[in-house]
């Protein structure tokens, strides 16, 4: 006999065999029943470990938020109508329009309601998907507007768009003083004090947008610093960015920067840990809870956290650069601008732009994210993202178009000396953190294969 174990093939799937032999040959393995958490014990919320891969959020386009059925179910034909007969009525009967009144604003403002419609209906679906994917369609609609009307203004010179602005807001087109807050700098409790106003608000809410938006707590605070430098190399052309050295230091960047980013990381990290309940408006029950359900709406529909790792590759370190870079010129380019078109910091053009930038850049950022860390994928570049790099590009064409003449201050040298050895450092670092392994890496296979070639001769 021999001494190897029996071994039971199974039958072929070809020969007849009887249902209850191929049973008894195909013994069920039984497993025990799996107990809850790790090792029977629970796990907890502040105990996960988020770094894991089953923690992460499937990417958008994957998953829809259909927990109210009524407003995911396509209206195209149904708005067409309801917005064919509401321009018949304003523009054919004279309820709202009176003959021998000026229609060119009203006019005006019919073709951008109808464009941003066709956006809310048309354009294609972005990052997020509340309170609804058609808020951001309009949101990138608006983008849209924005942009070609920069586009426009790029072609026109500045005093043709100054006289232009009188059309929108016939206060605008005067000259403004210029304002500069280095004029007492002792560092005394009573000049601090004097120095908190309604900007120190804005400053926070300011930083508190940006968290939410990179959602990185150093990138913030490298934004924020760099912001501050920005404001020092440019202060003899804009005279409200000479400021005293606490008020750069102490109270933007320590106190008011500080708080907004504070505040916004604790939001991101409140939203990531969020339980998300899918449950819909019709399954909810009690007054209270389809309350709560309805606010719920305007939250996130879930939480992805940013990792920019920008020393992990040179993809990631460029795309960390370029970000920065263009948030730089998100924040320097409204001071510009208004510089350049003699509108006042709270004037409600100023506070629109910064608000739709804000809005604009939350899925613009989502979807960059996306684009560099999961390139299979996003096979393209988001549209949000690209719509923002052409009008952050737009604006700075039209302030070096209008700014030739403006300021006639040349750059101090001690500034230009400043951004060189900045961008000595910024080509520096890439090239030895990067190159230098890479160029070693490659020599390295190439003497390998010459020597496995002169071998084999």
């Amino acid at each position: 006999m021999s001494d190897e174990k029996d071994i039971i093939q199974p039958p072929s799937p070809t020969s007849p065999t009887d249902e209850s032999d191929a049973s008894a040959l195909s013994p069920v393995a039984e497993f025990p029943e799996p107990k809850p958490g790790l090792n029977g014990v629970p796990v907890r919320w502040y105990d996960a470990n988020r770094t894991e891969p089953y923690t992460q959020i499937r990417p958008f386009q994957e998953i829809n938020d259909t927990s109210v059925e009524f407003f995911f179910k396509p209206i195209t034909l149904t708005a067409l109508g309801a917005g064919m007969a509401v321009l018949a009525y304003v523009a054919t009967t004279q309820d709202v329009l009176q003959e021998g009144q000026d229609k060119r604003r009203l006019g005006a403002y019919a073709a951008i309601a109808s464009f941003l419609l066709f956006s809310m209906l048309q354009f294609r679906d972005g990052p997020f998907v509340r309170p609804h994917p058609s808020f951001w369609r309009v949101v990138l609609g608006i983008n849209l507007l924005y942009e070609l009307a920069l586009v426009f203004l790029l072609f026109q010179d500045i005093d043709s768009a100054r006289s232009m602005m009188k059309y929108i807001d016939p206060s605008l087109g005067k000259p403004l003083p210029e304002k500069s807050y280095a004029e007492n700098c002792e560092f005394t409790p009573l000049n601090v004090w004097n120095a908190i106003d309604i900007f120190c608000v804005a400053h926070a809410l300011g930083w508190f947008g940006k968290a939410l938006i990179l959602r990185d707590y150093w990138f913030c605070w490298i934004l924020s610093i760099a912001f501050e430098l920005a404001e020092y190399s440019l202060q003899h052309q804009l005279a409200n960015f000479a400021e005293c050295w606490w008020d750069h230091w102490v109270l933007d960047v320590l106190i008011c920067n500080w708080l907004g980013t504070y505040l916004g990381m604790k939001t991101c990290q409140y939203f990531e840990v969020k339980h998300y309940t899918w449950r819909g408006l019709r399954q909810t029950r009690g007054l209270r809870s389809k309350t709560r359900r309805v606010f719920s709406q305007f939250s996130p529909h879930d939480w992805t956290t940013f990792k920019w790792e920008g020393t992990a590759s040179f993809g990631h370190y460029f795309t960390v650069v370029l970000l920065l870079a263009v948030f730089l010129a998100a924040e320097l380019n409204p001071f510009y601008l208004k510089t350049l078109l003699w509108m006042e910091p709270e004037h409600p053009f100023v506070i629109a732009r910064l608000a739709g930038v804000f809005l604009c850049a939350l899925p613009a950022v989502r979807e960059l994210y996306q684009y560099v860390n999961d390139p299979r994928k996003a096979v393209r570049m988001g549209q949000h993202v690209w719509l923002m790099l052409a009008t952050i590009g737009t604006e700075l064409l039209v302030i070096s178009k209008w700014g030739k003449g403006q300021f006639a201050e040349p750059l101090p040298e001690g500034v230009k000396w400043a951004w060189a050895l900045g961008a000595l450092m910024l080509v520096l670092y890439p090239a030895v953190q990067f190159g230098i392994p890479s160029a070693r890496h490659f020599l390295l296979h190439m003497s390998k294969r010459d020597a496995k070639m002169g071998g084999t001769s």
